[in-house]
């Protein structure tokens, strides 16, 4: 993997160089050399601007010869580079500023007829009279409002080509200069994220080995800090949920266990004649008992399933929760007459509509009911009420029960959690009716709270929308 991102980078940085090289001496010598072009024209105008205010009112008046006129051209020629020529009336060439190949006396309009007539010409050929082509600026002389002849500047092309060739060397030893430095910003770049790569494969190497609480410490860019985050806190929470897992398997195993191990021990002990005849009754009795232990639990287990596979399909009806309240609490009357428990209803209006799953409020009240029950005393109260409070409904069922130890209370909702570590207060319950109780009050976004006193009793509240 690293040596796949540094070819990478490497080629990249090498692509970047040629590209880089490639666009300044192509593209970019095209640019600079008609940039060249036109600060020679404008350099070009600027002279016979300035020969034409300067010498040439004086040559006409016969203040300056020919020969000092000339001299004055061949200085301009020689520090500008630029040569100069007169011309007369009729395109003949009176004054020439080059010593070599000087043009006096040729006539421009026998050579090119339209030349004179032009302001400028990007590129002027004169065979054996200019040194290769050149830039051309015509100016008219104008004297006494008559057009008495011509400056004409050239401006050697070579020379153009050869000034951006100069300027470009220039900027290729820039560009060899930086490329080195471009170098160590790739490679830095690099190196700040292959490093943190490679701590994250390493960290997902070791999670996907279950070594859940390997340490990973990621130095370097925020977005490796937080995506490195991100990893430790899967990994804590998947170790959270494997802890759960193993929780859950033992706690299944336990609970099927005790029914399966009464039921087969009853079952062999009635079919080997251990059990009389006369007595078979009880023990089957027993053994159906346990059979509808089995079912309740494996009955939870594929609820709280649905729940966390495609959540729950809520049929939402108007209803008025205080007679389904009612309706649940008679279901208790056998039990509790037997414990001799007290089940007092009170309701702040005699009719609270609300909007709700009926069936599976019904079973949160169920579930509720028979806790409080559960863990009530004999010749004891469990109230519960129903109170309107805004847009909401507030349900609660009070025990004056054995309470829920302070340390324990968060664990009530987790799946089989029992209080009594050792199991044997509660024979028959699954420690599910809880945690699907929670579930069903959270799929109609509401909240289900509990407040208890170890040796006072517990108080399970939720909400419901009220029907509007």
């Amino acid at each position: 993997m690293k040596k796949s991102l540094l070819s990478r980078f490497i080629f990249c940085y090498l692509a970047l160089i040629l590209a880089i090289f490639i666009l300044m001496n192509t593209l970019g010598m095209r640019i600079l050399e008609n940039r060249l072009k036109d600060d020679a024209f404008d350099q070009l105008y600027k002279e016979a601007d300035l020969i034409r205010s300067e010498y040439i009112t004086n040559f006409y008046d016969n203040r300056l010869t020919l020969e000092d006129f000339t001299k004055q051209l061949r200085s301009i020629d020689t520090y500008l580079d630029i040569r100069v020529w007169i011309v007369n009336s009729y395109g003949t060439i009176i004054s020439d500023s080059a010593y070599i190949s000087n043009a006096i006396s040729l006539n421009l309009n026998e050579l090119n007829p339209a030349f004179l007539e032009k302001q400028y010409s990007e590129y002027t050929v004169f065979t054996g009279i200019l040194n290769g082509p050149v830039l051309s600026v015509i100016q008219p002389i104008s004297y006494d409002y008559q057009i008495r002849g011509y400056i004409v500047l050239h401006r050697s092309l070579e020379t153009i080509k050869n000034d951006a060739i100069y300027y470009m060397d220039i900027i290729n030893i820039c560009l060899l200069i930086f490329s080195p430095l471009l170098l160590v910003i790739f490679l830095y770049i690099f190196f700040i994220t292959s490093r943190p790569m490679k701590q994250l494969m390493k960290a997902a190497i070791e999670y996907s080995l279950g070594n859940y609480k390997y340490n990973l410490s990621i130095k370097g860019p925020r977005e490796y800090q937080d995506l490195g985050a991100a990893l430790s806190y899967m990994a804590s929470e998947i170790n959270k949920l494997d802890d759960y897992q193993k929780r859950f398997i033992a706690n299944i195993s336990h609970d099927f266990r005790s029914p399966l191990t009464s039921i087969k021990g009853y079952a062999e002990a009635i079919l080997d004649g251990t059990i009389p005849y006369e007595m078979q009754d009880k023990y089957l009795n027993i053994i159906r008992f346990e059979t509808e232990r089995l079912n309740k639990l494996t009955s939870s287990l594929l609820e709280l399933n649905s729940f966390e596979n495609s959540g729950a399909f809520l049929d939402i009806v108007t209803f008025d929760i205080n007679y389904i309240i009612k309706k649940t609490a008679e279901s208790f009357d056998g039990i509790c007459m037997d414990k001799k428990i007290t089940l007092n209803l009170l309701f702040s209006e005699k009719e609270t509509l609300v909007d709700a799953d009926m069936g599976k409020i019904q079973q949160v009240l169920y579930n509720l009911i028979d806790n409080a029950i559960k863990f009530s005393q004999a010749n004891s109260e469990i109230k519960v009420t129903s109170e309107e409070k805004g847009d909401k409904v507030f349900i609660s069922v009070k025990d004056n029960g054995i309470g829920i130890p302070r340390e324990a209370i968060k664990k009530i909702w987790d799946r089989f959690y029992k209080t009594d570590s050792s199991r044997g207060k509660d024979k028959i319950g699954t420690g599910l009716g809880l945690s699907i109780a929670k579930e069903i009050i959270q799929a109609h976004n509401e909240n289900i709270n509990v407040i208890s006193t170890e040796g006072v009793g517990t108080e399970f509240t939720f909400t419901l929308t009220k029907s509007s």
